[in-house]
């Protein structure tokens, strides 16, 4: 529990700040006394005690999704226990129309001294509370927002609340990850007595995004950021995305049936996977595979075991990503090889809904745009420069961010819509912009997971565990055993090893077991 001389504390601090609160004697009372905390643009809405085991999470997909391990910060297995805690809910107002839900969530007892911000997915608009359970779990004071608006109402779904609020977006964009950020290190000074010895950032997709923004517009918010599948630049990922129902538009003809997928995937395993890759269900080295989709050519007719010469090229381009038709430029790369049984949903005459929504809402304030339209140079440069400032971080952005003594986490799937070559080669800019960046980023690849979590891929690790040692005892993680999970039980390990190294099977062993893989030097990419 809180000491009592803890509450004590928190009691003269308010009494200071406002004279407006007596002695605080227990636990309890620190935490209600946190409610009439005096803080700029802040409105606390609630500051009460959840005791161990009462704080439930909501049964809806979303949180059963990002309460899967593979999205647990620390890399547990099961759904975190809820030790008890006091639960501060602060609304945010930095603009008059803003309204940034957020919560700040202290240890009753064992804290570790530390903060973890956990990061948003999709478009927002809702607490990460699985997030913030793990980290809680593991000891440290935890703060999630929405963003600035509900996903739970029809003005807030998707990215509709960016139509007509332009402060909204920018709440979406950075601010309200920042305010969170500092309003969180106030409350901890005021609960415990004492600042936070250090602060880290863990979240994947938006939540990556999130963080590279925060390591760039803010470099002194955090000493560690966890970054997960960040599509960055945003617009050039989002264009990706609706590449490939932009293409069947053109040519309706080149629609493929979900099970030639599924037959595409079979031949490139067949041509690219190692025994351990075909034997788990994915490619283990996609950077190194050579499959041409013309291979699968169909020489009398179409037949469900080739492919069309309309799908041939339509997989060609696929592959390739959307390219400016003035330049000759690939605006974003593709997926990688080894993930075509996942395209069914996204090789799709209907366009990605997440990345429809950026451009009709967000950049071109019309939500009857005609997605058929778009113009791979025009648009694409529009949309750059309307939200590019907002949503894209550059490597030299991120200086200031190593100079202050920041490390830096990145993690992707391969299996994942987003090609880790592309990302890989963001890692080496990043490394070039200082001498003390080089030795304060690394980036994991775990062949076969998918989008932050799922896949044939191990996709559950102790990314809090590894990033805390770094910060802490200098530690740089060179590899890291992840899990592969179903139904609570781990039925695979596997270790991820810093890039550019890649774990190799030794020969014998359990192909199951990460103690027998090495970690060995890879080919790399060249960074562009």
């Amino acid at each position: 529990m809180v000491p009592v001389k803890r509450a004590m504390r928190l009691a003269l601090f308010l009494l200071a700040g406002s004279g407006a609160v007596a002695h605080a004697a227990t636990p309890g009372a620190a935490c209600e006394a946190l409610g009439r905390l005096s803080l700029a643009d802040t409105t606390i809405t609630a500051a009460e005690t959840v005791g161990t085991g009462q704080y439930k999470l909501t049964d809806d997909r979303f949180t059963r999704m990002v309460a899967a391990p593979g999205m647990n910060p620390a890399g547990q297995s099961q759904t975190p226990a809820n030790p008890a805690f006091c639960r501060v809910a602060l609304t945010l107002t930095p603009s008059s129309d803003s309204a940034i839900k957020t919560e700040v969530w202290l240890p009753l007892a064992g804290w570790n001294h530390k903060l973890l911000g956990v990061g948003n997915f999709g478009w927002g608009g809702a607490l990460m509370t699985p997030g913030m359970l793990s980290g809680l779990d593991a000891g440290y004071v935890v703060a999630s927002n929405d963003t600035g608006h509900d996903s739970s109402t029809p003005e807030g779904e998707g990215g509709r609340f960016a139509l007509g609020h332009p402060q909204k977006l920018t709440d979406y964009a950075y601010r309200a990850n920042h305010l969170m950020t500092v309003r969180a290190k106030e409350i901890i000074q005021a609960f415990y007595g004492e600042a936070a010895s250090h602060a880290y950032w863990a979240g994947c997709s938006l939540g990556g995004l999130q963080g590279l923004i925060e390591a760039s517009r803010y470099p002194a918010d955090y000493d560690g950021i966890i970054v997960g599948a960040p599509p960055n630049p945003l617009v050039n990922f989002n264009a990706q995305q609706l590449w490939p129902a932009w293409l069947l538009h053109q040519t309706p003809a080149a629609q493929i049936p979900a099970d030639k997928f599924k037959m595409v995937n079979q031949a490139v395993l067949q041509a690219c996977a190692s025994p351990v890759g075909r034997a788990q269900g994915f490619v283990d080295a996609p950077e190194q595979c050579r499959f041409a989709p013309r291979l699968l050519l169909c020489r009398a007719g179409d037949q469900p075991d080739c492919l069309t010469e309309p799908q041939v090229r339509l997989m060609e381009q696929i592959y390739q990503g959307p390219v400016n038709p003035r330049t000759g430029q690939v605006i974003f790369p593709g997926p990688a090889k080894g993930t075509e049984a996942t395209w069914g949903g996204m090789a799709s005459s209907k366009p990605f809904p997440t990345a429809l929504d950026l451009f009709r809402y967000a950049v071109l304030q019309n939500p009857d745009w005609d997605w058929t339209t778009l113009d791979w140079d025009k648009d694409i440069a529009t949309a750059t420069a309307k939200v590019g400032p907002l949503l894209h971080v550059a490597a030299p952005d991120l200086q200031p961010f190593f100079e202050r003594g920041g490390k830096l986490m990145l993690y992707l799937g391969w299996n994942d819509g987003h090609n880790p070559e592309e990302l890989a080669s963001f890692t080496q800019r990043v490394q070039r912009v200082s001498a003390k960046a080089a030795d304060a980023v690394q980036l994991f690849l775990s062949p076969g997971m998918g989008h932050c979590l799922g896949g044939a891929g191990c996709d559950t690790f102790d990314k809090l565990g590894a990033m805390d040692a770094w910060v802490t005892r200098g530690q740089a993680p060179q590899k890291i055993v992840a899990s592969k999970i179903n139904d609570g039980k781990v039925v695979r390990t596997r270790p991820l090893c810093a890039y550019p190294q890649v774990a190799q099977y030794k020969g014998r062993g359990d192909m199951d077991d990460a103690a027998n893989f090495a970690c060995v030097s890879g080919l790399g990419v060249t960074s562009k």
